[in-house]
């Protein structure tokens, strides 16, 4: 359960434009804030293009940050500039990513993919302490220790993904992006992994950043969620809370469009269309419609 008073991540106005010194400037991240608190799941989603993976690689410090603050466990991780910091806050800090192959180097074999960051930190006294360490991490996500002889190419895409979440703990971080880790994988193996997911957050305390653009998926697994749109966050709540009641016109739209496993419901529900107003810049901001609910709106709307 998420602590209601500590919060490990506070990303505030966050930018990142693409070509910035160029006329063809991509505002891709355009001045979003939230919060994460400390072993909570906070769901990102939104259509393809919107900002989702943009904003989580910047907050592992993958990407640069063109203007505002993202402080980790309180400190300013947009300041670190030595080497050394930045180690420290890669074993706080790691990415589960979205291509479960190209995320791993077809060249090397799974034991010296998973052992990489071991390796870069120093954690193994010796070959042999360094191969138990990889047998102990394929254990815990399902896989058998003899895998780590093997290289990526013979293994199955939900394998994979399994292998990419070993890497990940490899470092035993408090923090993850789960940077869309089921959209390209068969939906029985994408519940097997969200539920790997659940289990590793209880049983090691982890805090999740979940960006994925399948919302029922994400309504699963996060305390929290965000909607993004346009690189704008768009409303921020509670899962459940933006389920039953949503309220900007995009949540609306983007929730109509789930699809219903009866066919007849399928058939007869009416998708929500949406239409951006092309002032909101102008005028909207992130307001308060509810308790913990907020809305990218205009001031002078009344939500009664």
């Amino acid at each position: 359960m998420m602590s209601q008073h500590k919060k490990l991540l506070q990303v505030e106005n966050l930018v990142h434009i693409f070509d910035d010194s160029s006329r063809n400037q991509i505002r891709a991240v355009d001045d979003i804030s939230f919060d994460i608190h400390e072993g909570e799941t906070f769901g990102l989603v939104g259509e393809s293009g919107c900002g989702k993976t943009t904003t989580g690689r910047m907050v592992v410090k993958l990407l640069s940050i063109s203007s505002g603050t993202v402080r980790y466990a309180g400190k300013d991780i947009t300041k670190i500039r030595k080497r050394e910091e930045l180690l420290r806050f890669r074993r706080e800090a790691q990415i589960i990513f979205q291509d479960p192959y190209a995320s791993l180097d077809p060249r090397k074999k799974v034991r010296d993919i998973i052992a990489e960051g071991p390796d870069v930190h120093g954690l193994a006294r010796d070959n042999g302490d360094r191969e138990h360490l990889v047998a102990e991490l394929l254990k815990t996500v399902g896989l058998h220790p003899d895998h780590m002889t093997r290289y990526p190419h013979e293994f199955s895409g939900g394998q994979r993904q399994r292998i990419g979440i070993a890497r990940a703990l490899a470092l035993s971080p408090r923090f993850i992006v789960c940077d869309e880790p089921i959209s390209a994988l068969d939906v029985s193996i994408q519940a097997q992994i969200v539920n790997l997911l659940k289990e590793l957050q209880e049983k090691k305390g982890l805090t999740y950043l979940f960006i994925a653009h399948d919302l029922s998926m994400v309504r699963y697994i996060s305390d929290r969620m965000g909607v993004m749109c346009r690189g704008k966050l768009v409303e921020v709540g509670s899962a459940e809370e933006i389920y039953r009641r949503p309220i900007h016109p995009y949540t609306r739209s983007l929730i109509s469009a789930i699809p219903l496993p009866d066919p007849v419901s399928e058939r007869k529900r009416k998708r929500i269309p949406y239409h951006p107003d092309p002032e909101e810049p102008n005028r909207y901001r992130l307001r308060e419609a509810a308790p913990g609910h907020f809305v990218y709106c205009d001031e002078r709307e009344n939500f009664g």
